[in-house]
């Protein structure tokens, strides 16, 4: 009987590894940030790693002292002698209190401090430090809609990409972020860490990427009926590849107003991951866009968007088609 129990127990662990391939059914793969490509991301990563590394080091040694007092003073078993007038060990107290105070005061200087300016959003050393000798840096302005993304590169006629986000390797690209109505989170978790992209307010983000590739950026926090489809592509290029890239989007017919900007902000469900493209966005689109919000300007969600996202969808679909 005691050997069926106890196989009955080990059945449950079968469901451990299913549990683990569940990982595989997502969008968003926890093992990104594992896998870092970007300088942010590496640093925000080599930080994780050490506060990790020194919180183990303490708990482990900690779980192995507690096991080996169990084994060593366990009752009946003549391992160790007991010392009825024992009172204070100036050896333990320099141990109980020391390691701590040196763990908090290499963690608040390697990663409150140094590991603070260094991933910094808003002027991040470890991109800022190189950033001379690698050329000018790259603008992009942010804009965060329900439940779409738009890119506009001021500095390159003032051209924008929708859902698409494109930058050069070796290059500085500085982000100025806001949102018309939804507040979330913009990240690349293997370029660069999340920011916060709220309606009325700026925030700042940067990256820098030595490695070619297409990465994931996501909404990292829940906005509503769409969120699991507000995902952007972010392409690390070659500066020659985003320069004929840029040449291409500035040469298209498509345009963008304040007028047409209000139309793409109604909110919208980008199932088929379109990539619109504009040749030209209206000149401070950005900062009128921030003053509208900030005096209440908004973009009512239709109720048939969260009452019946089945129907929704199907008609997406079936528009897509068409």
């Amino acid at each position: 009987m005691l050997k069926k129990a106890k196989l009955s127990h080990l059945r449950y662990l079968a469901i451990i590894p299913l549990l683990l391939l569940l990982n595989g059914c997502a969008k968003h793969s926890i093992w990104w940030i594992f896998n870092p490509k970007g300088e942010g991301a590496h640093a925000s990563f080599i930080y994780m790693m050490i506060d990790v590394a020194v919180m183990l080091a303490i708990v482990g040694v900690t779980a192995i002292l507690i096991v080996w007092f169990m084994w060593k003073y366990q009752k009946g078993k003549n391992r160790g002698t007991y010392d009825g007038k024992w009172e204070h060990s100036r050896k333990l107290e320099v141990a109980f209190w020391g390691i701590p105070i040196v763990a908090v005061a290499f963690l608040s200087w390697a990663v409150a401090i140094h590991g603070s300016f260094a991933v910094n959003p808003y002027n991040p050393t470890i991109i800022t430090k190189h950033m001379k000798p690698k050329g000018d840096p790259i603008q992009v302005d942010v804009i965060a809609t329900d439940w779409q993304w738009l890119f506009i590169y001021p500095q390159f006629h003032n051209m924008a990409v929708a859902n698409e986000l494109v930058v050069p390797a070796h290059t500085p690209v500085f982000f100025k972020l806001t949102s018309t109505a939804v507040t979330t989170d913009f990240f690349v978790p293997q370029l660069l860490g999340m920011i916060d992209v709220m309606p009325g307010m700026r925030t700042k983000d940067a990256l820098e990427s030595n490695n070619l590739g297409t990465y994931q950026g996501i909404a990292a926090d829940y906005c509503g009926a769409g969120t699991s489809w507000m995902l952007f592509k972010t392409k690390v290029v070659s500066m020659a590849d985003f320069k004929q890239w840029a040449h291409g989007v500035e040469n298209s017919p498509n345009t963008m107003d304040y007028a047409q900007f209000n139309r793409f902000a109604e909110p919208y469900i980008n199932v088929k991951d379109k990539t619109p493209v504009y040749g030209h966005v209206e000149h401070g689109l950005f900062n009128h866009l921030l003053l509208e919000v900030m005096d209440g300007k908004k973009w009512p969600l239709p109720m048939f968007m969260t009452e019946n996202m089945f129907h929704y969808l199907k008609l997406q679909a079936a528009e897509h088609r068409a």
